[in-house]
């Protein structure tokens, strides 16, 4: 008796099976990976049930994965899973926790027809990067007199991160400096890991120069460049309007910080409404070489070759200076200040 074809459907599902199981293993995984390190730097309180957490999550995730030839554990796996997504994405930002001295009083503003009214502007006074006096004061000043825009980048350890931010000049030689940064909490040390989860909000600070800048020159001594951006006037005031709104959106409307979509330079081209392809550039990521590409944009002076404008760019300052009255002018002494309007954009 002649024998019956062998189906071979076992044939063709079994790579389908291990596929499969690739895919889940690797799903697990990178759940895990994110998951975990989520729920550490999160906000969650008390310690006892973030840490608890933390240590519960990779353990039911890898059990669940182990047994998930039960019907049970395949369920499980989905709840713990989908449980996890609930919770990041419904876990709102906060403006009422225990701020870092530096982040506890946020400016406010108001805008009356040209005058801009500025509240709370920082102007600490440093003796050493942890021990300040905090100081603030509120200022008026009028769009009409907004004359110029620096890009400030200050670097502490290599040539590949810089921290990057914006001052404001007006005709009568004041400065306003605005610095998009990460709001930490009293409980907690600064984690650049951290940033990339919900771990700080974000936060405008807007500080007089002596504050913003000083620190870092005089006080933390790090490496600091600062370097007129070429803008129409026009141009100019758009992006100082931005920022103002922003400050004024995150009194009352908290966001996330994150290192990868809103950190200190994206928030810069987005509040510039620069192209979307320039916010995916790797000099965004590598903020350090953020100044080549305002280079390379025709927004620095290009009348030198940038390795010479960074060269001569950079702030010096005499060996135990500390930020005095004339400070934003003190710096500027030495530095190429392109200021032709024909070279304006």
């Amino acid at each position: 008796m002649a024998q019956a074809p062998q189906s071979s459907r076992p044939t063709r599902k079994a790579p389908r099976r291990r596929w499969a199981s690739i895919f889940a293993g690797s799903a697990t995984f990178l759940l895990g990976a994110f998951g975990t390190p989520a729920l550490y730097y999160s906000t969650l309180e008390p310690d006892a049930v973030r840490l608890g957490l933390t240590g519960l999550f990779p353990v039911l995730l890898g059990t669940a994965f182990i047994l998930r030839a039960r019907q049970s554990a395949r369920l499980a796996l989905a709840g713990i899973s989908a449980a996890f997504a609930v919770w990041y994405v419904t876990d709102a930002p906060r403006n009422n926790r225990d701020w870092a001295g530096e982040y506890a009083l946020p400016a406010t503003v108001s805008i009356d027809g040209r005058m801009v009214h500025l509240h709370h502007i920082r102007n600490f006074l440093y003796k050493t990067p942890s021990d300040y006096t905090p100081r603030y004061y509120d200022a008026d000043y009028a769009l009409d007199d907004l004359s110029s825009l620096d890009l400030v980048t200050s670097y502490w350890a290599g040539e590949s991160i810089a921290h990057v931010f914006l001052s404001f000049g007006f005709r009568d030689g004041r400065h306003v400096a605005m610095s998009i940064e990460t709001r930490r909490q009293k409980k907690f040390p600064y984690s650049a890991i951290a940033g990339f989860f919900h771990h700080y909000e974000l936060f405008y600070v807007v500080a007089d120069e002596r504050d913003l800048i000083g620190v870092r020159t005089d006080i933390r001594k790090e490496r600091v460049y600062l370097y007129r951006v070429l803008l129409s006037a026009q141009a100019r005031e758009r992006l100082f309007r931005s920022y103002l709104q922003e400050v004024d959106h995150l009194s009352h409307t908290p966001e996330w910080y994150n290192t990868l979509t809103s950190n200190c330079t994206t928030g810069i081209l987005t509040r510039a409404q620069a192209s979307f392809r320039y916010r995916l550039d790797w000099r965004v990521l590598l903020s350090g070489y953020t100044a080549s590409l305002a280079y390379r944009l025709g927004l620095l002076d290009t009348h030198l070759d940038f390795r010479t404008l960074h060269e001569r760019s950079r702030i010096h300052r005499p060996d135990g200076a500390t930020p005095g009255p004339d400070y934003s002018s003190e710096i500027r002494q030495t530095l190429p200040m392109e200021t032709d309007p024909a070279a304006s954009r």
